[in-house]
């Protein structure tokens, strides 16, 4: 009996767990993208080097600009009655969520299109998720993208960490020695790296996770305060914190923002993108940072 009674206060407490782990989700997508903005720059071609594009006169091109009218690049479809966002990469840019973002549990699903474009033919496949995003649109290299922190989404490498514009951060990973990357691994200290850090702002995910082509991963970022965790098909890739940008020389926290997926030369597909609130991190996730 006593045995009995444990087993059925043992069962509640899972149940209650996974109702609040897994409740409260908001779904971001539906067929009119009500809850994202569009943002369209340039078709780079290869050979950019981080400058305004110029026409054949030598005179500046402008970008596409927000929520323009006429482009296909991002699209929606129903598929066994469920909103899959296309985007077809041949405008470099993004979706924006209109709302900002703090203290979340992200989710989505992604899988690979079969096209290319210039400049990224002969390269890997590759989008990525901005998050933490602030400030104007197109204020990085590729004119495309607002300031904020990357979950790298390309083949090889989902889970990867870039910084954008002058953002920076802490990662648990091993020290990169000569031309190696530093490599991201939950056993090892924090580095710092991005903006005025002596470890340039890149690190690869732990290990490879990603499904074969033509199939869905499922993507996870969890946000709680300085903390972050890159989460791919169930596999904690890479633990963060301290997240920040540098503004005149002074470190400014960077805990919240807007969330956009790029449109980067390559055809992707997205579903299942929702959000969900935390007002704590879940012991699951808080063992990452003792």
């Amino acid at each position: 009996m006593k045995n009995l009674i444990l087993l059925i206060v043992a069962t509640l407490i899972l149940g209650s767990c996974k109702t609040k782990d897994e409740g409260n989700w908001t779904s971001l997508l539906d067929k009119e993208l009500t809850q994202w903005d569009r943002y369209l720059s340039y078709k780079h071609k290869p050979g950019y080097d981080g400058t305004i594009p110029k026409d054949e006169n030598g005179n500046d091109i402008q970008p596409i600009g927000l929520n323009a009218e006429s482009y296909d690049v991002f699209t929606v479809s129903e598929t066994e009655n469920e909103p899959v966002l296309k985007v077809s990469g041949e405008i470099y840019g993004c979706v924006i969520t209109k709302q900002e973002y703090e203290n979340y549990h992200f989710r989505l699903q992604v899988k690979w299109g079969d096209k290319k474009y210039d400049p990224r033919k002969n390269l890997l496949k590759d989008s990525g998720i901005l998050y933490h995003s602030v400030g104007p649109l197109g204020a990085e290299y590729w004119r495309s993208w607002m300031m904020g922190q990357e979950f790298q989404i390309m083949e090889g490498h989902m889970g990867d960490y870039w910084s954008q514009v002058t953002s920076a951060i802490d990662i648990r990973a091993y020290l990169p020695e000569y031309i190696m990357n530093p490599v991201a691994h939950k056993s090892q200290p924090f580095l710092s790296m991005g903006q005025d850090e002596e470890i340039q702002g890149f690190c690869l995910r732990s290990n490879n996770y990603e499904n074969k082509h033509g199939e869905w991963n499922t993507l996870e970022l969890v946000c709680f305060e300085n903390k972050i965790l890159h989460i791919v098909n169930g596999h904690v890739v890479m633990v963060l914190q301290n997240s920040r940008y540098i503004k005149n020389g002074e470190s400014i926290p960077l805990n919240k923002g807007k969330i956009q997926l790029q449109s980067e030369a390559t055809e992707v597909f997205y579903k299942d993108i929702a959000i969900q609130p935390l007002d704590e991190l879940p012991f699951k996730y808080a063992q990452y940072f003792d």
